[in-house]
């Protein structure tokens, strides 16, 4: 019988399965699946090992660009300072490529260890957050992997006439891959802001009142993430996450406004 404390099921808010587990099967399954992304990262970073070379020349042609535009490629180098550098390298570009390749995988097991305890509402909401999370997060990985090579070039052009430039082969990859994954997460920001909202935390009108905070944390992190001499850069990417805040905010604002037509017809009296 349905209580105010215990209201009834209904398709919205049962749980998709009624399993109920021990502590000890919770922990076994979580050592299963973790496993399984285990392997799963460990057979992407074997495939991403024999990618390395093409993405090590991908990452090193702002250099070459550089080396060309002063005619002499002594003076614009990479350089590994210790013998293990090399290697290091390789491996710390496979770790990385490595869980992007097994992403598909290690995100199913997480989700199909969380599912059980979802709602069907909650399930819809999780692949709606997923499915605007992943294209956003490569779209912000590709803008700064577009960025990338600007800095460095732009960067270079104020050493003094006849100045080596000798890039640290570990210092390069942690400044590339910071900045593509740093951008790349602040395009993810939005949707999170639509997950606090459709979870009852923030408002869309709450949203929308911080613009000015949010254009003004937008800009000093353009200005971050892009050298202060390339206006352009950071004028583009400042420029992004504006419209991306201001779309996550109207969205929100419609969530709010269906929300409230739906309360409406709820407390309307039947005829």
């Amino acid at each position: 019988m349905a209580t105010a404390e215990h209201p009834p099921l209904n398709a919205e808010n049962a749980p998709r399965r009624d399993k109920r587990m021990s502590l000890g099967q919770h922990l076994v399954e979580l050592r299963r699946r973790l496993v399984i992304a285990m392997i799963a990262l460990v057979v992407g970073m074997a495939v991403a090992y024999f990618l390395t070379d093409w993405i090590i020349g991908a990452m090193t042609e702002p250099i070459r660009i550089v080396a060309e535009q002063r005619g002499d490629s002594e003076l614009v180098k990479l350089m590994y300072p210790t013998i293990t550098g090399p290697f290091d390298m390789r491996l710390r570009i496979s770790f990385v490529v490595g869980i992007i390749l097994s992403a598909p995988v290690w995100l199913w097991q997480l989700w199909a260890f969380l599912m059980p305890g979802l709602t069907r509402k909650e399930i819809r909401s999780t692949i709606g957050f997923v499915a605007a999370a992943i294209p956003l997060f490569f779209a912000g990985c590709f803008v700064g992997w577009w960025v990338m090579p600007h800095i460095v070039e732009i960067m270079a052009s104020f050493s003094a006439e006849g100045a080596a430039n000798m890039y640290d082969a570990k210092y390069y990859y942690d400044f590339v891959f910071k900045l593509v994954i740093v951008v790349g997460v602040s395009f993810v920001i939005p949707v999170f802001l639509v997950a606090l909202n459709l979870a009852g935390i923030m408002s869309g009108k709450a949203i929308l009142k911080s613009w000015r905070v949010a254009v003004l944390v937008t800009v000093a992190f353009a200005g971050l993430a892009t050298p202060a001499a390339d206006v352009v850069s950071m004028l583009m990417l400042a420029g992004i996450l504006i419209v991306l805040f201001f779309a996550a905010a109207g969205l929100s604002m419609l969530f709010d406004r269906r929300r409230a037509k739906r309360a409406a017809a709820d407390l309307r009296p039947l005829a």
